[in-house]
């Protein structure tokens, strides 16, 4: 099967075809006969996810949960159209982000808030309700269960409000979505991984997602799996990464000067320096360029998700998702 990853644990990771190769991943864990998804992509990797559900001798009929570790459209945008093909499944959402897996109307405005209304639904297209009674929403440390496999479920916000992350007691590994960072293979180092904190539109909150680390840290992770992109190991010196990183973005945030244009391109121009300076400590192999390439977009939602964050400081930010 192409654009397939075999893991240990019976974890597959499919590549969502989102954006470039190896940019998002969406998970299965098949387990004695069934299945469990771990976020969706969009509206077009559901035809993938359905082919390698088959390439596995998987009927859909077979999966029980599709978990969204939060709603943010690269993640969950397909999964109204992957819940209409498998019958049997239930989706399982942070509380906060039901309403909106029902309706995603409020949802779809603010991506197209983000990224463009033209340019969103060219990267989405429509997204697809599913009914609320096919809905689980999870509180933290509820267990869901799958042929005797348990799935803990951890409220870890940081990134988004409606994140969570899911402990896989079979794997001993958590599927982080984005709240342990992003993790390219294209910057990996002789099989040695690098992770980079994401702070994207619009509930970044640094504080936040330093606990949310640590507390995933307590369990003693094998392995995480990130939606960008799978399987990495050495856990704890990515955490201690990500904690480097988290504060080093902050502080170039903190210190742009003025508002609007002026200081998102200055928040820029310093998330840019802090890769050039990543570029030396951690020995790619990339030139400067192709590696700021790698991480140009996430560089700019970066910056932008600072720059809401600094402005959240100033005033009390309305309730959004």
């Amino acid at each position: 099967m192409q654009d397939v990853i075999a893991h240990p644990d019976g974890i597959y990771a499919v590549d969502s075809g989102y954006g470039r190769p190896h940019l998002a991943a969406i998970h299965l864990i098949v387990h004695q006969g069934r299945v469990a998804v771990v976020d969706t992509g969009t509206n077009a990797s559901v035809p993938r996810v359905l082919a390698v559900l088959a390439g596995l001798g998987v009927s859909p009929d077979a999966v029980d949960w599709v978990m969204l570790t939060h709603i943010h459209l690269d993640h969950a945008g397909g999964a109204g159209s992957l819940m209409c093909a498998l019958p049997n499944a239930r989706l399982v959402v942070h509380p906060r982000g039901v309403r909106h897996m029902a309706d995603p109307s409020r949802l779809w405005e603010g991506t197209a808030a983000v990224y463009g209304a033209e340019r969103a639904f060219a990267l989405y297209g429509r997204i697809v309700p599913v009914p609320m009674e096919r809905i689980r929403p999870v509180a933290d440390g509820e267990v869901l269960e799958m042929a005797g496999r348990r799935f803990r479920i951890l409220d870890t916000p940081g990134h988004a409000r409606h994140h969570i992350c899911i402990w896989d007691e079979g794997a001993h590994a958590f599927f982080t979505g984005d709240t342990f960072g992003l993790s390219y293979r294209e910057l990996d180092v002789e099989g040695r991984a690098f992770v980079f904190p994401t702070t994207t539109p619009t509930q970044f909150d640094p504080d936040a997602m330093h606990a949310s680390i640590d507390r995933m840290l307590s369990f003693a992770p094998q392995a995480m799996y990130l939606t960008h992109y799978s399987r990495v190991t050495e856990v704890e010196r990515l955490a201690v990464d990500l904690h480097r990183l988290i504060d080093t973005q902050v502080a170039v945030a903190r210190a742009a000067r003025g508002d609007g244009v002026a200081r998102h391109v200055e928040i820029l121009a310093g998330l840019e320096q802090i890769v050039r300076e990543e570029a030396a400590r951690q020995g790619w192999t990339l030139g400067e360029n192709e590696a700021l390439d790698v991480l140009r977009e996430d560089l700019e939602l970066n910056a932008q998700g600072l720059g809401v964050w600094l402005d959240s400081l100033r005033v009390p930010e309305p309730e959004t998702v």
